[in-house]
């Protein structure tokens, strides 16, 4: 018995001595991680400017539904006064239209006009798998730099795709309603965001 309980505690000791402590890894270990997994998709990562955690990079609609982000999300869903007499306007007009969205899950007029958006393309029976959502930090910038040849200086930026090339988009908040703005893009008319000379 005296024999087995010294074992056990030479064993303990010694598996104990071959963990090396955080401090005595590389000062880039942890970056180089981050890195890594910045890679993959619906990425959580610390908030260095608001503190707590950020989406970044590729994400789809199951991130914003993470108990992290779904209060936020589940309102702006919810209180959405969604015009349905536009909706189903802008519905067949949909076709060929793909959308390709840069947001901040920090950002107040992102948890408030994506979700929104989510509601008017539900109703609309919008094929989601035709969504990009592209998460960028404050800096609007991912490190995977899907913001490159965008021009992204403000946020939400709903982009409207047809054949690969953008339509027109919809910049931090709509001009009327984001059923009047998808509309007025989706039939050709003149439309400009606020910030477009």
């Amino acid at each position: 018995m005296k024999k087995t309980l010294i074992l056990i505690i030479v064993l303990a000791f010694m598996a104990c001595k071959e963990n090396k402590s955080s401090s005595e890894l590389p000062v880039n270990a942890e970056i180089q991680t981050l890195e890594y997994d910045l890679q993959g998709f619906n990425q959580i990562v610390p908030d260095t400017v608001d503190g707590g955690e950020m989406l970044l990079g590729r994400i789809d609609r199951s991130a914003l539904e993470q108990d992290l982000f779904k209060d936020w999300y589940e309102v702006s869903y919810t209180d959405h006064r969604m015009d349905t007499v536009l909706v189903d306007s802008i519905k067949p007009l949909l076709s060929g239209v793909s959308f390709k969205i840069f947001m901040g899950s920090w950002c107040e007029d992102s948890q408030r006009e994506v979700p929104a958006l989510f509601k008017i393309l539900d109703y609309a029976d919008f094929d989601t798998s035709n969504i990009e959502l592209i998460a960028v930090d404050h800096d609007k910038i991912t490190p995977q730099d899907y913001e490159a040849d965008h021009n992204i200086e403000y946020i939400p930026s709903i982009m409207l795709m047809k054949d690969g090339e953008e339509i027109k988009r919809i910049v931090e908040y709509p001009v009327g309603t984001l059923e009047q703005d998808l509309l007025a893009i989706l039939q050709g008319k003149e439309y400009k965001h606020y910030y477009e000379d």
